[in-house]
């Protein structure tokens, strides 16, 4: 598929993958390389100028926004929390979910701990985009909601960037139990987080420029993904 910005041409260029059932995938690379992109192209807020966007085989501008988003969960770096209480923005997942699944899914997410904490716990009104919380905190709340939607596509978008070290050891955990089962594409800058990952695609300029495994990227003497791994030494891309 190929997609351009009307300010720009080709910020995604023949760009062609395929993501088995259950497959976790990490898209890498260079700022402004089209990694966010595409989770906007995946999501039709913004149609492909050529080619198709597929889900089992179906062409996803054939399908209502609503009927594809429910098939797919975003937690995205600074998720948007409402104005509402902890139970609520949780229940936004799935609305018809009861408070025991709420419950569960804030137990996986390693919230429930501090949400108990509160002052009248998951009644606990978090104010606008959930300013009362701390960025792990918010974060953790996403995942919950995530895990309760129970979608079986799942989309990362730097879901653990300009964390703690405690707080993304929290949420890395937290992950692993929402991604149990789902086709996760994960965007991420910190390469050490998606060392585990099935497949890592590498793009430069719209294209994929390198596709393997951790283990198989870093032995590629002279490769994009080596020399980012080399460079950041486990840490951020600039």
């Amino acid at each position: 598929m190929s997609f351009g910005y009307e300010s720009e041409s080709g910020v995604i260029q023949k760009f062609s993958f395929k993501l088995n059932p259950s497959e976790k995938v990490a898209l890498i690379g260079p700022s402004g390389g089209g990694k966010s992109t595409l989770t906007k192209l995946m999501l039709r807020l913004f149609d492909v100028d050529k080619g198709k966007i597929l889900i089992d085989g179906q062409d996803i501008s054939k399908v209502t926004q609503d009927s594809l988003r429910g098939q797919i969960a975003l937690v995205p770096q600074d998720p948007i929390l409402f104005h509402r209480s902890l139970e609520e923005n949780i229940r936004y997942g799935r609305l018809e979910a009861s408070a025991e699944e709420i419950r569960a899914a804030a137990h996986l997410a390693h919230c429930h701990e501090f949400i108990e904490q509160m002052p009248k716990k998951y009644a606990t009104v978090v104010g606008e985009r959930g300013v009362k919380l701390s960025g792990g905190e918010r974060q953790r709340i996403a995942i919950a909601r995530a895990i309760l939607a129970n979608s079986k596509i799942l989309i990362l978008d730097e879901a653990t960037s300009s964390l703690d070290s405690e707080s993304e050891k929290l949420i890395q955990d937290a992950l692993k139990n929402l991604m149990k089962n789902k086709t996760t594409f994960v965007i991420a800058h910190r390469l050490s987080t998606i060392v585990s990952m099935d497949r890592i695609l590498v793009l430069e300029e719209g294209k994929i420029v390198e596709e393997g495994s951790h283990r198989v990227l870093i032995r590629k003497k002279g490769g994009l993904y080596r020399k980012l791994w080399e460079l950041q030494g486990g840490g951020y891309l600039n």
